[in-house]
């Protein structure tokens, strides 16, 4: 008996299968289907395919009550029947089913991070990718708040997960993750592909504003212009991919090697004054100009919650009059014996000194800020670095181990040129503890 190698191929090309796969289906099938044979010899048989002519042998098995072979003899195939030969078939295309499922999970179990594009398929209130042969699954949840994905329109998205369910392989994808971003300035900026240029961190609110760090590792090679692109064109490329009306908001600021720096780069586009470090609460004490104070802060405390993600510090923004009204406080209260030099009270009426400090500092800053309604005194760094190997440096928000330069630069929406961020000018850790200001 013989069967058309033909045949076989064209199944391995339509269902992109390997050929020995579909053979050992082949092969299954017909030892199955000669089990249920009328001309069954035996409880058991295996078949073999000879992958060149086609021709096909049938061994019959005799089998001892443990399952064991205790004999093997070749038989010739013979008429199956019509029900016997609809379960051959029944059996190859459940064992084609399986092999392209789990062709589906090896190809795309090892792509975590990677960027996927497709057609939008919009079926009930769940919404999927077209990837060709295969689909991507986009649960609600990672899924831009303010964005609408058409039925039909092209999109792209990163893989964040790929599962293994009984009905094959299910890819997870997400245009909400942080390195979806990454990926994008991978894809729009050559220097990046090159590792020239490295995205060191990066803190997104998907539909809103996202801040990314980069370095170069070629001193001729500005890291923020590349990104940035002539006229904006990479950027606003990338802002396009993360949401069709361009909302969301990019920033792109320098990293650096110095915490105080980093922290100041960070609050681009804002300038800082200063900057005062605490290691031992993780605090960065920032020290802003009075008119910086709410674009430093950013509306509902945005600009300062990013920084604080991208950093990894938590942070305190003071104006620079809030900032000398505590010190001329403090100081007051140090040279009256009411506390020590590290701004801890020596009694009940240093306790109330220090509060009254704070107090009269606070409508200091309710006076710069006026009319402001986002008022956010600290932020914290409360979302974890995206951990997709989207890129051949590590993304972080908190690795500080990569050589940079000092600045930073801002793509607003539209998108902007690029900003200097101030070099803090005095001595870090010089001044009392920073104060319990409101947690964002």
């Amino acid at each position: 008996m013989k069967i058309d190698i033909d045949a076989l191929r064209q199944i391995e090309r339509e269902k992109s299968i390997d050929f020995l796969t579909v053979v050992e289906a082949f092969e299954t099938a017909m030892a199955s289907a000669y089990k249920r044979s009328a001309h069954a010899s035996a409880d058991e048989a295996r078949v073999t395919v000879d992958r060149t002519t086609g021709e096909v042998t049938l061994f019959a098995q005799e089998l001892d009550d443990e399952g064991n072979i205790v004999s093997e003899w070749q038989e010739e195939p013979k008429d199956f029947g019509r029900i016997v030969a609809q379960t051959a078939k029944q059996v190859l295309l459940q064992r084609l089913r399986e092999a392209e499922r789990e062709a589906t999970y090896g190809e795309f179990v090892g792509r975590e991070g990677d960027i996927v594009a497709g057609t939008v398929s919009q079926q009930g209130n769940q919404t999927y990718i077209e990837l060709g042969r295969n689909t991507a699954f986009v649960p609600f949840s990672e899924q831009i708040p303010n964005e609408r994905l058409e039925h039909g329109a092209h999109t792209r998205a990163v893989v964040i997960e790929v599962q293994r369910r009984d009905r094959g392989a299910q890819i997870v994808a997400s245009r909400t993750h942080p390195a979806l971003v990454v990926g994008l300035f991978a894809l729009e900026v050559p220097e990046i592909e090159q590792a020239i240029v490295e995205i060191r961190g990066i803190a997104r609110e998907a539909g809103h504003r996202t801040k990314v760090a980069v370095m170069s590792n070629d001193p001729d090679v500005d890291p923020v212009g590349a990104c940035v692109g002539p006229a904006g064109q990479r950027a606003r490329g990338v802002q396009k991919e993360l949401h069709a009306d361009e909302l969301e908001r990019i920033d792109i600021v320098r990293w650096a090697d110095e915490p105080e720096q980093l922290v100041a780069n960070a609050l681009s586009p804002a300038k800082v004054s200063s900057v005062y470090l605490y290691p031992d609460d993780g605090t960065a004490m920032v020290v802003v100009p009075d008119y910086q104070l709410s674009l430093a802060i950013g509306r509902e405390g945005q600009n300062a919650r990013l920084a604080a993600r991208l950093t990894g510090w938590r942070i305190d923004i003071k104006s620079e009059t809030q900032f000398e009204a505590e010190q001329r406080a403090f100081q007051e209260a140090f040279e009256n014996g009411l506390i020590d030099e590290y701004g801890n009270p020596l009694s009940e009426e240093g306790a109330k000194a220090i509060e009254q400090a704070y107090e009269s500092a606070e409508v200091v800053r309710k006076s710069a800020l006026e009319d402001e309604e986002d008022d956010v005194a600290s932020a914290e760094p409360d979302a974890a670095p995206t951990d997709l190997p989207v890129a051949d440096a590590p993304v972080t928000t908190q690795d500080a181990t990569a050589a940079a330069a000092a600045g930073a630069g801002s793509i607003p929406d539209p998108v902007a040129g690029t900003e200097e961020a101030v070099t803090p000018d005095t001595e870090p850790g010089t001044d009392p503890a920073p104060d319990e200001g409101t947690q964002a």
